[in-house]
């Protein structure tokens, strides 16, 4: 229908012009939605350990690769600690951990970034592992700096580096489709944005809190295979925390927990702690002191 200057006005065009607008709407992010989907389909791959369904477009040998390349350029920056007992500490440990995540083809390395403020550890596609010295004043002894690194470990095992690449790919597919979509018209660019942000807070931000869980429930088998008790890992969350045990989540909060669990990459202590208590049990079965065990880790009981 032509707008001219006696109907353009009319209730009846606007009606019909909204109704247009809807179905290019509909269909529009029918056609984007269908796109998503086919690259999900594409990519979807089982998690070890835990059979979760994951996205992954990115080869296993990329992946590492850049992992590689990352933890390179981290070291050419970065301050290694020079403490001799410290170094064989992470050493120990994170080769016991490594034997039990049975990976070989991984060629593991160990180091320590001397930086007493910066409460953090992370592992690199690889098995490329870096402890920061902030965060032993929180593991406080041998099984609590295994719960670390079996964490971080289990991040690399699960593939998450490449799982979060490849749905940043999607999300810049979806993004572009808005984009283009507002630009042209089809689209009400209020609405795209909405869109989006719901499926931040909706989809992207529990599929985060999510990982980390699962590299708690991994980790937790992994410290047990490597011979630390898996109890450990409940009084170093408890630790850093800041809190007392009765108090977790309830009337004491670390400063950056004050941000709600739903609006958080990670679980919140109060949930992290719950979670791990109850997986415990079921990591104890793979405890066996100052051993490694060479049981296998994969089955379904992993909920996320």
């Amino acid at each position: 229908m032509q707008c001219s200057e006696t109907n353009c006005g009319t209730p009846l065009f606007q009606l019909r012009s909204a109704r247009i607008r809807q179905r290019h709407q509909f269909w529009y992010f029918a056609s984007v939605t269908l796109v998503c989907s086919a690259l999900t389909l594409w990519g979807c791959v089982r998690a070890p350990g835990t059979a979760r369904n994951q996205l992954i477009f990115i080869s296993e040998e990329k992946e590492i690769a850049l992992g590689v390349s990352a933890f390179r350029d981290i070291l050419r920056q970065a301050r290694l600690s020079a403490n001799p007992e410290i170094n064989a500490l992470v050493n120990r440990v994170g080769h016991r951990i490594a034997a039990a995540a049975n990976k070989p083809e991984y060629h593991w390395e160990f180091v320590v970034i001397q930086d007493d403020e910066t409460v953090n550890a992370f592992a690199l596609p690889g098995g490329k592992v870096a402890v920061f010295t902030g965060i032993l004043k929180y593991t406080k002894n041998e099984a609590g700096l295994a719960t670390v690194m079996a964490h971080e470990v289990a991040h690399v095992l699960q593939r998450h580096g490449a799982e979060r690449m490849s749905r940043g790919i999607l999300e810049q597919v979806a993004q572009l489709g808005a984009m283009v979509g507002a630009a042209s018209g089809a689209v009400d660019p209020q609405l795209a944005m909405g869109a989006m942000s719901a499926y931040g807070v909706g989809v992207s931000l529990p599929h985060n809190r999510r990982q980390e869980s699962e590299a708690d429930y991994i980790g937790l088998r992994l410290m047990a295979k490597a011979g630390y008790d898996p109890r450990e890992a409940v009084a170093f969350w408890e630790r850093m925390s800041g809190c007392p045990k009765q108090m977790i989540g309830r009337f004491c909060f670390r400063s950056k927990a004050a941000i709600p669990e739903f609006l958080s990459t990670h679980p919140s202590d109060a949930t992290r702690i719950k979670q791990i208590e109850a997986w415990v049990p079921d990591a104890l079965r793979f405890y066996h002191p100052a051993t490694v065990s060479t049981n296998p880790m994969v089955d379904n009981s992993f909920i996320p």
